[in-house]
């Protein structure tokens, strides 16, 4: 079936309340974007940053009578104005088959493989990590993700323990549990990620390595590896602890951090860790260090 969009500019504040007054008078879906290309960085947990000016835009059936949609929303949003909007016909699609067809097996590097579930993978003889998008961050496409990827691919953890902390979808504790680690813990403080890490090690047969915990069940024992892929803010206040738990001589990988942002996270871990040279791409740095004794 075709379909109609109504896009609304408003400001954050008004963002929530016009998306029910759109499902109030039949949007199918609503979805909010960026009208000024201003990224968000570090949401806080649990919630959902609006921009400055934010796009509201209602998916309505495109057989719907427009002008008395807008008559109907007006009514719902007086005596404020019916902010300035636009409506435009999309193209009716198969939404299900682009999505998948946006996704495709990646390379991260040495043997290591991205593979959707649905297609079939490139090397049936490398190591492919099954993995399809969902709720949780990680699809190892993000310049963040892809680089703390190539890093375990050419640094074997076989035998190893590690910590993935901030877990997100499971993607580094799997490859990190099929590039040969003997335990990983899979660390996140959204239960819907760890959910996701389950769900994922499941499909790619290695639950038995991986167990996932929040925030305050982590192990004991310090690692051989830790991996965090976060972001810069809760890396800085992370530094001590990350510091207790990696054992010494052993590794420490960092990523979220935007290239401005290296300096400041770099002198939080210099005290515990000798820092190594960092990789940079698309304005992110992956940081790595070795635990001093």
């Amino acid at each position: 079936m075709p379909w109609l969009q109504i896009t609304l500019l408003v400001a954050p504040a008004k963002a929530d309340h016009l998306s029910d007054m759109l499902s109030a008078v039949g949007a199918e879906a609503v979805t909010f974007q960026d009208a000024a290309a201003d990224p968000v960085f570090e949401p806080a947990p649990g919630t959902t940053p609006l921009w400055a000016q934010t796009r509201v835009i209602g998916l309505f059936p495109a057989d719907i009578d427009t002008n008395q949609l807008l008559t109907q929303l007006a009514a719902k949003l007086a005596p404020r104005p019916l902010p300035a909007y636009q409506i435009n016909p999309l193209e009716d699609k198969d939404w299900d088959r682009v999505w998948m067809e946006h996704f495709q097996p990646l390379h991260l590097g040495g043997n290591l493989w991205i593979c959707p579930s649905w297609r079939a993978p490139v090397d049936p003889d490398a190591i492919n990590i099954l993995l399809d998008p969902g709720l949780a961050f990680g699809t190892g496409s993000h310049p963040t993700t892809a680089l703390c990827l190539e890093w375990l691919a050419l640094h074997p953890c076989a035998g190893e323990t590690v910590i993935d902390y901030g877990c997100g979808s499971g993607i580094l504790a799997i490859a990190a549990a099929k590039l040969g680690a003997k335990h990983i813990s899979a660390i996140d403080y959204d239960p819907q990620a760890l959910q996701a890490t389950r769900n994922n090690a499941d499909k790619n047969g290695i639950s038995q390595h991986i167990v996932t915990g929040l925030p305050g069940e982590l192990p004991e024992q310090p690692a051989d590896l830790l991996l965090a892929n976060i972001l810069a803010n809760p890396l800085i206040e992370l530094a001590p602890l990350f510091a207790r738990l990696v054992k010494p001589g052993k590794r420490l990988v960092l990523s979220g951090i935007l290239t401005e942002q290296a300096e400041q996270v770099a002198r939080c871990y210099q005290t515990w860790f000798h820092l190594l040279p960092r990789a940079e791409r698309d304005g992110w740095v992956r940081m790595e260090g070795v635990r001093m004794s």
